[in-house]
């Protein structure tokens, strides 16, 4: 569906990939960490987790895994000396504008919590309903696809590259019963989000917002897998040609404007959005140790308040 061209003529180029479900990871957590930018980070130096975010009380834990099949591990709990009561895992494929629908929603609620003194709703009993979990989805014209296993629920997207598969049988407490997916099977190609039995149903539906949402993800060439190339549309995101002509905002400029909006109210984490071209443009041209402490640059070292869990396949 492109019209660019050819792939390694300008691996460099930014482009805006539409639909973003499929445009993979670009190598770094900015988007899914922009949220909660102004609640504490540890950077690790040592272990597969690379830099933990909690909120101030540690209920919340956001883990970053840069080199691990699961990229992304969120957990919720009573307490922070709790065992989880929830857990989501993201892979290493999905696109961190997904991962920031489920971290809006955490800093939302967390926020809540603090301004009414109350447990927080991220810590709220599941629906018994699944069809609130994938409202989102289903206002956007995805539909449930009938040959789904006996007690599975599963809905697709109408481009057919997208989905959510819904366990309704019987299960325990910490199974995992959602699974958000984009791409055709394959480690490279397959974006996977899974949630454990009970994590709060809202958490979800703005997981799933977030795939259902139609503005584009801003990427460069060469981060898009070559395998779903021809399943996506690509819009060059350079400057106008003539610069003096006034123009109407882009699709990349609103975007670039919200980045740099969000960061900047994270004051306790100041990066801009020119600090995160920056780290990118270092980390193409970094040795992968290089590009791991240069995105840790500004780290101030701590234990693992968390354990990463034994890493999934895709299906």
């Amino acid at each position: 569906m492109s019209t660019q061209q050819p792939y390694d003529q300008h691996p460099h180029q930014e482009v805006l990939v539409s639909p973003t479900y499929l445009a993979g990871s670009n190598g770094t957590g900015g988007a899914g960490f922009a949220p909660v930018g102004h609640w504490p980070h540890h950077y690790l130096d040592e272990g597969p987790c690379q830099l933990l975010v909690t909120s101030p009380d540690q209920r919340i834990r956001i883990g970053w895994f840069g080199d691990d099949f699961e990229l992304w591990k969120i957990t919720a709990a009573d307490d922070a000396v709790s065992a989880p009561r929830w857990t989501a895992t993201f892979n290493h494929v999905t696109p961190a504008e997904i991962v920031a629908g489920l971290t809006t929603a955490l800093a939302r609620d967390y926020a809540e919590a603090e301004a009414t003194d109350g447990n927080g709703r991220f810590l709220t009993s599941p629906s018994l309903y699944w069809a609130d979990a994938v409202r989102p989805l289903t206002d956007a014209g995805w539909t449930r696809d009938g040959a789904a296993e006996r007690g599975t629920v599963e809905i697709i997207a109408p481009d057919g590259q997208a989905g959510v598969l819904i366990d309704n049988r019987l299960s325990g407490r910490d199974d995992e019963t959602v699974t958000l997916w984009a791409g055709p099977p394959g480690w490279g190609t397959r974006a996977e989000a899974v949630f454990t039995a009970r994590t709060p149903t809202h958490l979800i539906a703005a997981t799933a917002a977030a795939m259902a949402d139609s503005a584009p993800a801003l990427r460069e060439r060469h981060q898009i897998n070559r395998k779903v190339e021809h399943l996506i549309t690509l819009t060059p995101a350079g400057p106008a040609a003539d610069p003096q002509i006034s123009r109407a905002p882009t699709p990349l400029d609103v975007r670039r404007t919200a980045v740099a909006q969000a960061v900047h109210r994270a004051a306790r984490t100041p990066q801009t959005a020119a600090d995160l071209r920056v780290m990118a443009a270092r980390s193409r041209t970094a040795t992968p140790a290089q590009s791991r402490s240069s995105n840790l640059a500004h780290a101030a070292v701590a234990k693992p308040l968390a354990s990463p869990s034994t890493p999934r396949h895709s299906r």
